[in-house]
């Protein structure tokens, strides 16, 4: 199994017997729930999407798989939504082979999407590797896996000597906890060796610090990561360091 870092997006090619492109978190129709909030914005829809269509034409998967949060109003479907995911859908279409692992802001994506491209909300296995948006705790056939997931938009805050920072998405790759894994889901399975790939978010929009993610997990899978040995790496692959030696952001030290 081989992964690859596409800094373009971000997001992952997952190659085994078959090349998956991951792509975790797009948000489709955020920009209504902005203008909702007094924050007015034009539509990014269609240069998100030519980010996406650039990842698949370099990658050339044999399928994409978007990991949840397709779209980005709950309850409910804006117009906004209505009106662009199906055009959206029908691009990534015309390229690769769509399924999508819907997350928790996926409510009413299914009437946007053909017979099979709609995988288990629980998660789903590819070649071996498990997938899952990541708000909930991993069926049993995830465990002894790796587990890539979304959902938690995971940003590094890397600060010099003289305190000039740079927040960016970043993946974080750690082992998980099996107590802890055998907690979340209620069972006693133990079948060891299971590790987690937190994929940052597509949308531009998105973005949560990963200490932050750590000091308060607000997941079942991010509850489960063993924080001291767990990687850091910015969009392209670069390895960064071990969690642990991130020094906090000023903007998160009270949070």
């Amino acid at each position: 199994m081989d992964l690859e870092f596409l800094e373009n997006g971000p997001a992952v090619v997952i190659s085994g017997d078959e090349r998956v492109l991951v792509v975790a978190d797009l948000h489709f129709g955020i920009e209504s729930d902005l203008d909702r909030h007094g924050i007015h914005v034009p539509s990014r829809s269609d240069e998100r999407l030519e980010r996406v269509m650039t990842c698949v034409r370099s990658a050339e998967p044999d399928l994409i798989l978007l990991l949840g949060d397709v779209k980005h109003t709950v309850p409910g479907t804006t117009r906004q939504e209505f009106l662009e995911l199906p055009g959206i859908l029908r691009a990534l279409r015309s390229e690769t082979v769509v399924r999508v692992v819907p997350g928790n802001h996926d409510p009413g994506i299914a009437r946007f999407l053909h017979e099979r491209e709609l995988l288990p909300a629980a998660g789903t296995v590819i070649d071996g590797v498990a997938y899952l948006h990541g708000h909930t705790a991993p069926p049993p056939e995830a465990i002894g896996r790796l587990v890539v997931a979304g959902h938690h938009h995971p940003v590094a805050s890397l600060r010099d000597s003289i305190g000039c920072s740079l927040r960016a998405p970043a993946y974080l790759l750690g082992e998980a906890d099996e107590k802890a894994l055998d907690v979340a889901r209620n069972d006693q399975s133990g079948k060891g060796n299971t590790r987690v790939l937190l994929v940052p978010a597509f949308n531009e929009y998105a973005g949560y610090d990963l200490l932050l993610t750590m000091k308060k997990p607000f997941s079942p899978l991010s509850r489960c990561i063993k924080k001291e040995s767990a990687e850091v790496f910015l969009a392209d692959g670069t390895y960064v360091c071990r969690l642990g030696e991130l020094v906090p952001d000023e903007r998160d030290a009270e949070t």
